[in-house]
């Protein structure tokens, strides 16, 4: 190729690059869509924003042999109804994943995510055990910016601290303690891969939803003289506390 050719070769259209995302799961525990639909239904009306426009992942990992076939054009037309992108599918049977595919959903790894499903799976049955806390020297992430609606910001393996404020609609996920030194105003969802002595603490609680270790209020259920102070949010006895500092 000449060096003229070279100088008049149009610039790359697209760049291939791997990251990492965290998704949420609904983890299916049985196959009746009319007790799903009523579940996810109710889980929809405490925080209709947080839903909307969600990719999410199908879980099928709480399903037995004998549950029963999984309707999939009925779960995916459902879960679109709600505002949601059903994406993939993980765990299952081979069957299921043909099925899946007809519904050109993705099967994925175990290499995920957050887990939403029904509180009524910790009764019918058992959690995997909870990765360890992050410990001591575990990476640390530091935003010093405004975080603008729409952005999303996950500490992966430790603690995320904002040193300024966060606007409606953004989103701050670690896996340990999450500390905002401004309006919080978004969402902030510690303890992503269940650490439940996760914490979070803000200067000026505004959020529209928190979140430990998987345990959620939104703005409608938090109480209006814990709203506009330093607070900090945790877990006692699987019941999400909110105190003034």
């Amino acid at each position: 190729m000449t060096a003229s050719a070279q100088q008049s070769a149009p610039p790359p259209a697209f760049e291939l690059k791997a990251a990492g995302f965290t998704l949420p799961v609904i983890r299916l525990l049985g196959v009746d869509m009319d007790a799903v639909a009523e579940e996810i239904g109710a889980k929809v009306e405490q925080a209709p924003d947080f839903f909307r426009n969600t990719p999410v992942v199908i879980d099928l990992t709480g399903l037995t042999e004998s549950a029963g076939e999984v309707q999939f054009p009925l779960l995916v037309g459902l879960l679109r109804g709600f505002g949601m992108i059903p994406f993939g599918v993980r765990g299952g049977t081979q069957a299921q994943h043909v099925a899946a595919e007809g519904m050109e959903l993705a099967i994925l790894g175990d290499a995920l995510v957050r887990r939403m499903a029904p509180s009524a799976a910790r009764a019918s049955r058992p959690e995997p055990e909870p990765e360890p806390a992050p410990k001591p020297g575990s990476p640390f992430t530091l935003i010093t910016r405004p975080v603008r609606s729409g952005q999303r910001i996950y500490a992966a393996g430790g603690d995320l601290s904002v040193v300024a404020s966060v606007s409606p609609g953004a989103e701050l996920m670690a896996d340990g303690n999450i500390h905002v030194y401004g309006p919080l105003r978004g969402r902030a969802l510690a303890g992503m891969k269940g650490d439940t002595e996760a914490r979070i603490f803000c200067q000026d609680l505004q959020a529209e939803l928190v979140s430990v270790a998987g345990h959620y209020r939104v703005s409608e259920n938090i109480p209006n003289e814990v709203k506009g102070g330093p607070v900090q949010i945790y877990l006692d006895q699987k019941v999400l506390r909110i105190e003034r500092l």
